[in-house]
């Protein structure tokens, strides 16, 4: 059974093979507060001083507002 990453669709044999990969993926480094998707930088701005969620239903935008890295979350119980 192929293990496929979530963020740039990239197949592992394995689900090490695909945890390994997790740490390093850049497709989904950032993500936004108002819908939840994860993507990456180079999808969220043509500038990179203008940050707004690729998600076509979606209006947040701003790093640091409504853009966040996903480096930076906290999961809270």
């Amino acid at each position: 059974m192929p293990h496929t990453c979530r963020n740039c669709k990239r197949t592992f044999g394995t689900e090490l093979e695909l945890e390994l990969h997790l740490d390093v993926c850049s497709d989904g480094q950032l993500f936004c507060d108002d819908c939840g998707e994860r993507f990456s930088e180079r999808a969220a701005t043509e500038d990179g001083w203008h940050y707004r969620c690729p998600n076509e239903d979606c209006d947040g935008s701003g790093i640091g507002e409504d853009i966040h890295n996903v480096s930076d979350a906290r999961i809270t119980n």
